[in-house]
């Protein structure tokens, strides 16, 4: 009786330890381009891993493939969830290679940037069939009120997707994150800045929360 008895103790300590480490969910990073997606992609699992996930840039649709990084585990104080994390390419409803040759890049490059970005958008579109949440970042420095922002997010709630939306760039004197909460109050939100760190934690917290 004595050896079933610590059977079932190990067992229940294993048990214990599994479920305090969280829910395992495959979580999205959506958003226009240059919202600041990689780069908050990158923060969170350099935070928590010491890794990285892609290359960010200050050209539109430098992610131009989907990357994601298996078993993220964000702790943040009783929380914690375990990610795997998908860097999606930025969102657009238009992609015109002249806007890349306005960015000093050759036509035959521009014309094939915009190609590989097209691709991007449908292969991003199609991740949220296999994804169970989703982190939008969008730019508090923009108008959140654009048709990219407005049908993501009828997408998103069509799908019945929990959302969670990072208000980027807060490091920025032009930031105005209260713009974004008026624009889509239903969904929680935080003000974060991707590339200083400014309130990061506090995102971890609310990821922890709202996806475990």
């Amino acid at each position: 009786m004595g050896i079933i008895k610590k059977i079932r103790s190990n067992f229940s300590s294993a048990f214990k330890k599994i479920f305090k480490r969280g829910r395992r969910r495959r979580i999205g990073i959506y958003g226009p381009p240059n919202a600041g997606k990689t780069t908050l992609a990158n923060r969170i699992v350099r935070d928590f891993t010491g890794d990285a996930v892609g290359s960010v840039s200050d050209i539109p649709h430098e992610t131009r493939r989907a990357h994601r990084r298996e078993g993220v585990t964000i702790e943040s104080n009783s929380s914690s969830v375990v990610l795997d994390i998908v860097d999606t390419p930025g969102l657009a409803t238009k992609i015109d290679f002249q806007d890349f040759m306005a960015r000093g890049l050759s036509e035959e490059e521009s014309r094939r940037r915009a190609k590989e970005a097209t691709e991007g958008v449908v292969e991003a579109v199609r991740w949220l069939d296999d994804l169970e949440g989703v982190i939008l970042v969008m730019d508090s420095t923009e108008d959140p009120f654009t048709q990219v922002n407005v049908t993501v997010i009828g997408n998103m709630e069509a799908r019945n997707l929990p959302l969670l939306i990072a208000a980027n760039k807060i490091d920025l004197d032009n930031s105005s994150p209260s713009n974004i909460k008026n624009a889509f109050p239903q969904h929680p939100l935080v003000p974060i800045s991707a590339l200083t760190g400014d309130n990061i934690d506090v995102l971890y917290e609310q990821i922890a929360k709202h996806f475990g």
